[in-house]
């Protein structure tokens, strides 16, 4: 799904939530996000962050639209794509998606409770985060996934965004990291479509 139509305007749209906890960078990753869209890609672009009580390990959410045309209402309340990095934001946030929606999960944090309206992507980015002693960039692990598996924003553009968002000296890492998520993402696409390829011949 990309930059999805609005059947009255005929202008392309996409309403998209990360949702996790505080301490996540959840915030971070929408900022990067829509700073891809509208400085890389020349798209419209609004970011809205809401936290829970507590800054760290409380809920958190990043509301991102990304538009051809002017956004005029920044709230999300049906997101076209839900990414999810907490069991709470998706119980919470799981049943609002639209029927033809991506759902998109760090799967060892997030157990779906019920069947997927629309899409269903997951990727293990706490643990790929883990494994490269870096804990901390698993949004960007997911961002780079988000990236690979739903074409909202260009990979140039994501990556330009990352290298100027994140920490001085830290730019080279998170770059690393981001390749690990949308080399995830490539692969999990490819095996689709060897799939998709292997059910049609088998039809045939």
């Amino acid at each position: 799904m990309t930059k999805i139509p609005n059947n009255k305007t005929g202008k392309m749209k996409t309403e998209i939530i990360i949702t996790g906890f505080g301490g996540q960078g959840i915030v971070l990753a929408g900022f990067i996000l829509g700073k891809a869209a509208a400085i890389g890609d020349k798209m419209e672009s609004t970011l809205i962050q809401s936290y829970g009580p507590e800054s760290r390990g409380g809920s958190c959410s990043a509301q991102v639209v990304i538009s051809s045309a002017t956004i005029h209402y920044p709230y999300v309340t049906t997101p076209d794509i839900l990414v999810c990095m907490s069991q709470s934001g998706y119980d919470k946030l799981g049943p609002q998606m639209k029927k033809n929606g991506i759902l998109i999960i760090d799967q060892d944090l997030v157990r779906p409770s019920r069947k997927t309206p629309g899409d269903f992507f997951s990727i293990p980015s706490s643990r790929m985060a883990e494994e490269m002693g870096r804990v901390m960039m698993a949004n960007i692990i997911m961002l780079g996934f988000f990236t690979a598996v739903t074409n909202v924003i260009s990979m140039d553009a994501a990556q330009r965004s990352v290298l100027e968002s994140v920490p001085k000296g830290t730019e080279e890492l998170n770059l690393k990291a981001f390749g690990k998520g949308s080399d995830y993402g490539r692969a999990v696409l490819k095996g689709r479509q060897k799939k998709a390829a292997g059910q049609t011949g088998a039809m045939a």
